[in-house]
C-alpha cells in the first residue's frame, strides 16, 4: 500500500512542479526537480508511516471512545493537509524575485503571505493566463511562515469543524488541521535542513 502511495505521490508532485516550471519558463533542470521531489516524497512517506498514520488511528479511536464522535472527516482532511504542507513552502517560489533584482521594492506583508496561504488559487490563476506582477524575496522556509500558516489552518479548522455547543471532541477536530499541517511543514523544513 505504501509503495502505491509513494508512486502516486511522486508522480503527481513531479508532474505538477514540472508543469508549473514550464509555465513560468523556469531554468531549473529536470534532474534537480526529480531529486528534490524524491527527497521530499521519501521523507513525507516515512513521517506518514511512523508518526501520522499511527497518531491518526489513535486519534479516531480515542475521540470515539471518550466522546462518542467519529472524526473521520477531520482525520482524512488532516492527512490531505499533511501531504499538501510537505510541498507548500516550494509552491510560491514561482513568484520569487531573482537574486539579480536586489534593489527592487518588496511586497507588503499581506501580499507576501497571500502567496503562501493562497498558493493553489494563485497557481490556478497562473494557468488561467493571468500573470501577477507580484515578486518577493521571501522563501517561506522559516518558522515565521510556519507560524502564520498554523494560525491560518487553525482558523480554517474552526470554520470547518466547529459545532455549537462546542465539546471537547469538537475542539480536537478543530485543532487537527493545524497539527497535521504544521507536521507536514516541519517535515519539509527538516528535509531542507532548516532545523
Amino acid at each position: 500500500m505504501l509503495t502505491g502511495l509513494f508512486n502516486a505521490l511522486y508522480g503527481f508532485v513531479f508532474h505538477s512542479f514540472r508543469s508549473i516550471n514550464r509555465k513560468v519558463k523556469s531554468r531549473l533542470p529536470v534532474w534537480r526537480m526529480k531529486d528534490e521531489t524524491l527527497e521530499h516524497v521519501r521523507s513525507s512517506i516515512k513521517v506518514f508511516k511512523w508518526i501520522v498514520l499511527p497518531t491518526s488511528l489513535s486519534y479516531v479511536f480515542s475521540v470515539f471512545y471518550f466522546f462518542g464522535e467519529i472524526p473521520l472527516d477531520s482525520m482524512l482532511w488532516g492527512m490531505f493537509v499533511f501531504f499538501y504542507s510537505n510541498f507548500l513552502p516550494d509552491l510560491p517560489s514561482i513568484y520569487r524575485r531573482s537574486k539579480n533584482n536586489v534593489g527592487a521594492k518588496d511586497l507588503p506583508w499581506y501580499k507576501k503571505y497571500a502567496l503562501l496561504l493562497l498558493a493553489p488559487l494563485l497557481i490556478w490563476v497562473l494557468f488561467s493566463g493571468v500573470h501577477l506582477r507580484w515578486r518577493t524575496a521571501e522563501t517561506f522556509h522559516d518558522f515565521k511562515s510556519l507560524t502564520i500558516y498554523g494560525v491560518f489552518l487553525l482558523t480554517v479548522g474552526f470554520l470547518a469543524f466547529v459545532r455549537f455547543p462546542v465539546s471537547v471532541g469538537n475542539i480536537t477536530e478543530i485543532f487537527s488541521l493545524p497539527l497535521y499541517g504544521v507536521t507536514g511543514y516541519l517535515t519539509h523544513l527538516k528535509v531542507d535542513k532548516i532545523w
